[in-house]
């Protein structure tokens, strides 16, 4: 519970580390503007919550600098036979520094000689020593995945400018919009004595099912593993479109199912999910953004948080995630 609130320092030390004066300067990384605009492929390569990271990381970078990504589980990506473009960079993203699956994925990289940054959070970690270039976040362990995912927009931001897809004026409102994050989590934990209530209702639960699309799919699969993680309760994030084939016959009376619906474009289209699932008896949570009260109408409980930049939601929406693991595994 102390690492879930000390999350906004974290999130703001992360933050105040690479933007200077309205700029990102990565020049304690050792990756330079030239490496960025000249990337034609990113390998996004990590384990457990730093591969969800990923998971946003591939929706943003693409989004903003229109560079194709691909995320691979660290053990999958050691074990099958890589091909590794021309003019690509491999990121490794770990907690520890240590992480084995990630650390031989880095070696992988290095012996076809493509440059990897690592987003680590240990100081001479061994992923730190051996990437070219280290962008360290400012976080205790479970404060990690928020930290990663400002090393994720900076980069996306970064690239996007540098390969000329992001006007200046662009960079600069979304380097503002950032810098308000850290007060905006904490106006979302501000608001735990609710989620606390919702939690005790399902500490017997069997089954919670997270769904959502794009982004919102990303921050499901957290909100997830946290929930089991933490709980010992089974739980499955699902593309939200992906649950009529198959797995909606797994849901009935009152099967729990959160919904995530903070990207404007697929609120309807997630919304729809939500309705065809209760049709069958779940029981819905919905987590969307201040001023979508119209998920009232099909939710039975209803979260929300701050509006901010659709890139930067996962930021705000993990919170409510990660205090119903923690309350639902207290009760």
């Amino acid at each position: 519970l102390k690492e879930i609130h000390e999350q906004p320092k974290a999130v703001q030390d992360t933050i105040g580390a690479y933007v200077k004066e309205g700029h990102i300067d990565f020049s304690e990384t050792g990756l330079t503007d030239e490496k960025l605009a000249s990337l034609k492929r990113i390998y996004i390569i990590a384990c457990g919550s730093a591969y969800h990271v990923g998971m946003v990381g591939k929706y943003v970078i693409e989004s903003m600098a229109k560079i194709p990504v691909e995320v691979d589980v660290a053990s999958e990506f050691r074990y099958r036979d890589p091909i590794l473009v021309e003019d690509s960079m491999v990121v490794i993203i770990s907690q520890s520094g240590e992480t084995a699956d990630s650390l031989a994925a880095l070696r992988l990289a290095k012996d076809r000689n493509v440059p990897v940054l690592s987003v680590v959070n240990v100081v001479g970690s061994s992923i730190a020593r051996e990437s070219d270039y280290t962008l360290y976040t400012y976080a205790g362990p479970e404060k990690a995945y928020s930290t990663q995912l400002i090393a994720m927009y900076l980069l996306a931001i970064q690239s996007a400018f540098v390969q000329g897809k992001l006007e200046e004026g662009k960079v600069t409102r979304l380097l503002a919009e950032m810098e308000t994050l850290p007060d905006k989590i904490s106006r979302v934990l501000d608001d735990k004595e609710r989620i606390q209530w919702f939690a005790s209702k399902y500490a017997n639960a069997h089954d919670i099912f997270f769904i959502g699309r794009g982004i919102d799919y990303a921050i499901s699969m957290e909100g997830s593993l946290k929930m089991k993680e933490i709980s010992y309760i089974h739980s499955e994030a699902y593309a939200a479109g992906e649950l009529k084939h198959g797995t909606i016959s797994l849901v009935e009376d009152g099967t729990l199912v959160i919904g995530v619906m903070t990207q404007k474009d697929l609120f309807e289209k997630t919304l729809s999910n939500m309705v065809e699932v209760k049709s069958r008896g779940a029981y819905l949570m919905g987590l969307t953004s201040y001023g979508n009260y119209s998920i009232e109408d099909t939710a039975d409980f209803s979260v929300y948080v701050p509006k901010t930049e659709k890139y930067f939601t996962t930021s705000l929406a993990i919170v409510p995630l990660q205090l119903m693991g923690y309350y639902v595994s207290v009760a």
